[in-house]
Order: structure tokens, then sequence, then C-alpha cells
């Protein structure tokens, strides 16, 4: 006897099945948590079937449910103590909740409690003896200077709420209290609501005392300093210098020719990093180095002694010319023209050196023309390292290692002690082959130079393309790929901006990786520590395809 439902039927009727519960109705909800009559910050509000969120310092939240989702649960963070509410369908909305039942205020735009904002200034408050003012006023700034923060917040808070515009230092003290908590702070989703709080006090105090384009500015500079500090996703990085590059952004079309130094330079960090990440196109990059030197010179015009807009255009400049932005041609087509006016100033020529090394722009007449003229004005290191460059591009390969050697004996800087070591070992590496040499050169310039991604990245390269004769046993060679792997990781952690490289490189050879029925048959087990021998002589970790 035949099945009534035939096999395609069935099919098609799950597929129909899935597709009805993906297709599931879903709506926001938005809301206001409040406890003992006051917006409440820091509650987890989870839905049922749904998303979560966490309140801000208003007490606001939003959420996405869907049609299934019976309640919703209130979780204070501080205290662990958790409520429950029941959806019946009905809810009004915005919601309301009370973490302690107790009863909440009829609430105005943005959750304030009708009647009970006051616009007027502290003078104003002062001179007709607003009593709860000055008692929270009083209470909240005896706690805030002895350092009392989470005794000074409640009376913050009632001040912050319900005096907006009476005092600019309400705004300033508030951020200082809440970035000490920040700092206090290990809990990831704890930290991202802190920093959202922090962001809203920055938009309160430009509606309430204006001067929108230096506010944006620090709320943009007080944002990458905290997340800076955080370990991330490189989603999550990316996330967070796109949301920073739009608010200096701002800043910086605001300001113009007032933006601050540090803005200047930070936004132009951002805009090297999004750059290398691939998030901006090279046109950004010059556009934005070109607004910013425009600034710059142009105070350096007024006063060229102006020291901090000297180190300004420096930071700027180093910036620029590391991005990948500023290519050969441009370089080039800027020193060509003024390059006899430079051929006696070594300062000036240093400049014009590190700016065509940076783009490995070295193999053309004016940079060697320029490493000559330099090492006779002044045969200091960074002289002999630029005659080392010289002679790699000439294939003269006994005179580039002498004069690296000289570059790496006479200099003392450690960041220029990881440079050279690291040119001298990818120069060994490209021109000798030489593995183990090139290696070893480059664990100097890690050694040196902690930071220099660049570095590590090379020593993985070495490991990849010398695991091919390490051994004859293919056991043994796939494991050198653990080593190399070990490296790249190394890398992005060293260089966040590397970590679009690294992730490539790490995919590319993590398929070479010994696979598990291999693991087992050399009786490892994946995590465990391995030893690879020879000349590479690393322990790293077991891992199979």
């Amino acid at each position: 006897m035949k099945s009534f439902f035939s096999k395609a039927s069935v099919i098609t009727m799950f597929m129909v099945a899935i597709f009805s519960v993906s297709a599931m109705a879903q709506k926001e909800i938005s809301g206001v948590v409040y406890n003992a009559g006051e917006p409440k910050g820091g509650v987890e509000v989870a839905a049922h079937k749904g998303t979560s969120a966490y309140t801000d310092h208003e007490g606001k939240f939003t959420i996405t449910v869907d049609d299934k989702c019976k309640y919703i649960k209130f979780t204070d963070l501080v205290t662990g103590k958790s409520e429950r509410l029941d959806l019946t369908g009905s809810e009004a909305s915005p919601l309301k909740f009370s973490m302690d039942g107790s009863p909440i205020p009829e609430a105005g735009a943005g959750g304030v409690p009708v009647g009970k904002v006051d616009m007027r200034t502290q003078a104003e408050l002062v001179a007709a003896k607003e009593n709860k003012y000055l008692t929270e006023l009083t209470m909240y700034d005896q706690s805030y200077k002895h350092g009392d923060y989470k005794g000074a917040l409640p009376h913050w808070k009632t001040v912050y709420y319900q005096y907006p515009k009476s005092s600019l230092n309400v705004y300033i003290q508030g951020v200082n209290m809440y970035k000490k908590f920040l700092r206090e702070s290990t809990d990831m989703e704890t930290i991202k609501a802190y920093i959202d709080t922090i962001g809203q006090i920055y938009t309160k105090r430009i509606e309430m005392f204006g001067n929108e384009r230096f506010v944006r500015g620090r709320k943009a500079t007080d944002y990458f300093n905290a997340y800076a500090n955080q370990t991330l996703t490189d989603e999550q990085r990316v996330d967070m210098l796109k949301t920073v590059y739009n608010e200096f952004g701002t800043s910086l079309n605001l300001s113009g020719e007032e933006t601050e130094p540090a803005v200047m330079v930070l936004y132009m960090g951002v805009t090297r990093s999004l750059f290398r990440q691939g998030e901006l196109e090279k046109a950004d990059v010059l556009k934005n180095y070109g607004d910013l030197t425009k600034i710059v010179d142009a105070k350096l015009a007024i006063d060229a002694s102006d020291e901090q807009m000297i180190k300004t255009k420096e930071e700027l400049d180093k910036a620029f010319q590391t991005s990948g932005a500023a290519d050969c041609e441009s370089l080039l087509a800027y020193y060509g023209p003024r390059f006899d006016e430079m051929s006696s100033d070594a300062e000036a020529l240093k400049k014009m050196l590190r700016a065509l090394d940076r783009q490995k722009c070295t193999d053309n007449e004016i940079y060697a023309k320029a490493a000559e003229a330099m090492y006779n004005l002044d045969p200091t290191p960074e002289a002999a390292y630029n005659m080392a460059l010289l002679f790699v591009k000439k294939d003269q390969f006994s005179e580039a290692k002498e004069y690296y050697k000289k570059a790496i004996d006479g200099e003392t800087d450690k960041e220029l002690l990881g440079k050279y070591y690291f040119q001298l070992a990818s120069f060994t590496m490209a021109k000798e082959h030489a593995y183990g040499q090139a290696r070893n050169y480059a664990k100097q310039a890690v050694a040196n130079d902690p930071k220099l991604g660049q570095a590590y990245l090379l020593i993985g390269d070495i490991y990849a393309q010398g695991a091919k004769s390490y051994s004859n046993d293919n056991f043994e060679r796939s494991t050198v790929y653990w080593v190399a792997v070990d490296y790249y990781a190394k890398a992005k952690s060293a260089d966040p901006d590397l970590s679009s490289e690294a992730n490539q490189r790490i995919g590319t050879y993590s398929v070479y990786f010994p696979d598990k029925e291999g693991l087992f048959f050399q009786g490892l087990s994946e995590g465990s520590s391995y030893k690879v021998g020879g000349w590479i002589n690393e322990t790293t970790r077991v891992r199979g395809k």
C-alpha cells in the first residue's frame, strides 16, 4: 500500500514549516525601567523569545520580540535581582516597568518625570534658594571631591535629570565618574553600557550648552580611548573605528581651523587604520590628510615655532606615510623639484628618505642621490641604513650587508633597531634564501620593537616557505605550518591593522595542517603541546584541519 504522502510532498511541507517559523512576525518593544521612582540604568532586559539589551543611564531600552514571546525578564546587574513581566499583547508603548514595585512617575519626553525638570541656571537656583537643588548638589559635590563616585552618583542623577541647565560641571564630572566605573569593569556588556552612557551625557551636554564642534571631538576621543583598552574581535574593532571616524569627521567639519590637535592626530590615525582594513578608499585618505595639513600649515604660517603644531604635523605625516595611500609616484612628484634646495639640509634629507622608504620607493635616482648626500653630510646609523637600501637596489649584496650592520651596530633607538633588523631579515630571506639566519634577524626585530607586526608576518612566511624543505616526512612538514600560523596570529595581535593580511595567510596555510586521522596515528591530541625541532626549534600547539 502506498503512503498517503509522497516523499516529495513531505519534504515540501517540511520546508514550508521551516519557512513559516523563520518568517514569524517580530516587533520592537521600547521602554523605560524604574527603581524607587527614578530611571534605572544597568538593567539587563531579556525577551523570552527575542533579543536582549541593557538600559542606559536614563533607563531606556529597545529589544526585538516575536509573536510567541510570553514574558520579559529584567535583571539588575549590580544586585543580581530579577523581575519578570508577563506579556499580554496590550502593553502600552513605550513600556514602563518598576523593578521594586514603586509608583512610576508620569513621564514626558525622554522619560523625565513631568514637572520635575527645572531649566534655571545654577546662579538662578542659588539666588532663589532652591532647597532640593542645593541639598542634592552639596551631597553629590562632597562625595565627588572625596573620590566617592558611587556615593555621589544618586545625587548627581537628581541634578542631571531635574536641573539639566544648572552647570556645565554636571556633564564634565558625570563623564569623569562613568569613565572611572568603566576602567574598573571587566564585563564587556557592562563596559558597553557605560560607554553608551558617556556618549549620551555628551549628547545632552550639546543640547543644553551647545559648543557641538568641541564636544563631539571630546566624545569621539573618549569613545576611542575606552574601546582601545578592550579586547575586541576584528569586526568589533572595525565598527568602533567607523563610529569614531564619523564623530571626528563631524567635529572637524564644525570646528575647521579651531580643531584641537589631539582630534586631528586621532582622526588621521583612524583614517589610516580604516584604509588598511579596506574600509576607506585612497581618495578618502588623501582628502583627510590634505584637509588636516591645511589647518596645521595655516597655524604654522602665523607662528612657525608653535611646538604643538610642529608635533601635530609630524604625527599627521607619519600616519599618512604609513597608511599605504601615499604612493611612490606622488612622493617623487613632490620631492623631485625640491631636491636641490634640500640636498644640503641633513634634516630635510632625513624626512625625504623616511617618506620614500615607507612606501618602498627606493629604486630611483632621487633616493640614491639623497642617500649619498645624507651619508656624506652626517654618517649616522640611519644614513648607513639608507645606503644599505641603495646597495640592495643595485644588487650589491655584500655592500648592502656591510651598511646594514653599520646601522645596527651604531643605533641605540629600539624602534629603529627593530626596523633595521626587519629590513636585514627581509633582505636575507629574499636575496640569500637563508631561512634560519633571516628568522634570527626577524626575532631580533621584535625583541627590539614588540609592536612590529610585519616582523611576525615575516617569520610566519619564513616558516611557511621553509616547511617544504624541513623534512622528507609529510607529517613532520605539516607541523611547521602550526608554527607559521602562530606567528601570523602574533602579527595581528602586535598590530591590529595587519588583521586582514594575517587572516588571509592563516586561511591559506591552515589547510596544510595534518588531518585528524594523521594525528590519531601519531598519538597526538588536539591542543596538546608539540615541539618542532631542527632549525625551527619552536614549541607549538597540535591542531587538525
